[in-house]
């Protein structure tokens, strides 16, 4: 479990899922896991994996711990990861499956049970919740598997104007607009529909990486803020927006890291 994380907008990471199937160009958890991936293969030959345990390999006759990725960026089940939001006992805000899309359409809606299970285990943390999918949440919730909960907080993935994204009168939302890829306009996000908005720009070198204009910037948060949803800004908006960045949480979400040592 990362207790670091460069994501500026939760306390922490955890990835009891990794890989997506996606695809997006500019995927930065990609990158990651083409880097320190083991490169392996799948004995079952399928298009997810499994692990009970973590993954290891002898180097004459030492066992060595493996990747975090040993599939490289194939969605796997890490099983064995699912007890650690329980060990910590200092109330955290938890990015769930920074690494992946949880709620994926290639994911078993088993994997995903597990995991919503083991953040009801740990009812002092708060679980953020992000998918380009948002119609799972829904299918989710009326099979009566989506936990309503106010520490669960469901986020969608918005980089266009015209994408779905997931709105309900029983259930904690917020947007992520990353990477801002083009001007929004006048359009439904902007509404009271959500509880929350962050928005960042694309990272990386990719040759067509779009640098968002201030003017995108400016039109958003000022939508935003007439419908009294707050905005948090990315770091990585700096440049765009300059100093200080907008950085706005909502109701109910811990502003504070834990302290040094806490557990």
């Amino acid at each position: 479990m990362a207790d670091k994380t460069k994501i500026d907008w939760c306390d922490m990471s955890w990835n009891p899922v990794t890989g997506c199937l996606h695809d997006c160009p500019y995927c930065y958890a990609k990158r990651v896991t083409n880097r320190f991936g083991a490169h392996l293969t799948p004995l079952s030959g399928k298009q997810t994996a499994i692990l009970e345990k973590p993954d290891y390999f002898m180097q004459g006759n030492v066992k060595v711990r493996s990747s975090p990725f040993p599939f490289d960026f194939l969605p796997t089940f890490h099983r064995y990861r699912l007890e650690e939001p329980a060990r910590k006992t200092k109330p955290r805000n938890i990015f769930v499956c920074s690494m992946a899309d949880l709620f994926g359409r290639w994911v078993p809606v088993e994997w995903i049970v597990e995991v919503l299970d083991a953040c009801r285990a740990a009812p002092q943390h708060n679980f953020l919740f992000l998918t380009k999918n948002p119609a799972r949440y829904e299918e989710l919730d009326k099979l009566a598997l989506l936990p309503r909960e106010d520490n669960f907080w469901y986020g969608s993935t918005v980089t266009a104007p015209g994408m779905p994204f997931f709105h309900s009168e029983f259930h904690k939302t917020f947007l992520s607009i990353e990477p801002l890829l083009e001007p929004f306009g006048e359009s439904e996000y902007s509404s009271r529909l959500t509880d929350w908005a962050i928005i960042g720009a694309e990272t990386g070198n990719r040759k067509e990486k779009v640098t968002p204009k201030r003017e995108w910037v400016v039109e958003l948060v000022q939508s935003f803020q007439l419908a009294n949803v707050p905005v948090f800004m990315k770091s990585n908006l700096s440049d765009v927006w300059g100093v200080p960045l907008l950085q706005e949480y909502p109701e109910g979400l811990r502003r504070e890291l834990p302290k040094e040592g806490a557990n």
